[in-house]
């Protein structure tokens, strides 16, 4: 049976070209919407463009998204597409240092934080006016399970991902009377290319074998399997959707039920 859930639906979606990012990407083209993504690495852009429907209802942009003067005029083109937004994905994220907090570089720090939180600031601050001419607004803000329980040796992340909780439920607070929605979604441990080189990264730490801590961060959850980019894209799916037109201000876990981090 054909989903037509977000059919017409405008959606802007940051760092869409790869990952997560890239699954909600395709997912929400196939149910109907129209993507605005933006993407740093242009290497992806240009496997991105060759998708068919770009073009169509696929609109691609290259994007420092740490950088707020790109952001703006990222959100320039937009308008000369269209006069709103239905949704916001930040999406935007990086893993930052693997190390214990005595021993990351300020740089590793200040990079990290001025990734993950101040491109969701530079973003949201750009999507509002376009959001409020929805009937339905909805942010979405990826967080990280790290954003709930904390994450030893991966501080400058874990505090990042705590600072996207924090701006979650502050907008649900401002944007309501405007019929905005506000939600954040928390990943597990996503099978793919970044969680290869977290894994990569703590084996150099810890001395521990890669095969060892892949089967660490499977066991972190009672269901003891690996999270899914699709897992996370069917999410978003759900928030930008009608389905969800009263949920606001939550924060919700997409990881099989996290008992631990470590």
């Amino acid at each position: 049976m054909e989903n037509n859930s977000l059919k017409n639906k405008k959606i802007v979606i940051t760092a869409g070209a790869s990952g997560i990012g890239l699954a909600t990407t395709k997912l929400c083209l196939s149910r109907g919407a129209c993507v605005y993504v933006c993407d740093i690495n242009l290497k992806f852009i240009e496997k991105l463009k060759r998708n068919p429907l770009n073009g169509k209802k696929l609109f691609i942009f290259e994007c420092d998204t740490s950088q707020e003067d790109q952001v703006k005029r990222f959100f320039n083109n937009i308008k000369k597409q269209t006069k709103k937004i239905d949704a916001l994905i930040n999406n935007i994220g990086i893993s930052g240092p693997t190390a214990s907090l005595e021993k990351i570089v300020s740089t590793e720090w200040d990079k990290t934080l001025n990734t993950n939180i101040n491109s969701y600031f530079y973003f949201t601050k750009s999507a509002i006016s376009l959001l409020k001419k929805s009937k339905n607004g909805s942010i979405i803000n990826i967080s990280s399970t790290a954003g709930i329980y904390g994450f030893p040796n991966r501080s400058a992340y874990a505090a990042s991902k705590w600072a996207v909780i924090g701006i979650t439920k502050t907008l649900a607070m401002e944007l309501g009377k405007f019929n905005i929605r506000s939600n954040a979604i928390c990943p597990g441990s996503v099978k793919g290319d970044r969680m290869n080189r977290v894994i990569k990264a703590k084996s150099k730490v810890t001395n521990k074998a890669v095969k060892s801590i892949e089967k660490d961060f499977v066991s972190m959850s009672s269901m003891k399997q690996w999270i899914y980019e699709d897992d996370i894209a069917k999410m978003c799916s759900f928030l930008i959707s009608d389905d969800s037109s009263k949920v606001s201000g939550q924060i919700i876990s997409v990881d099989g039920n996290t008992e631990r981090m470590d």
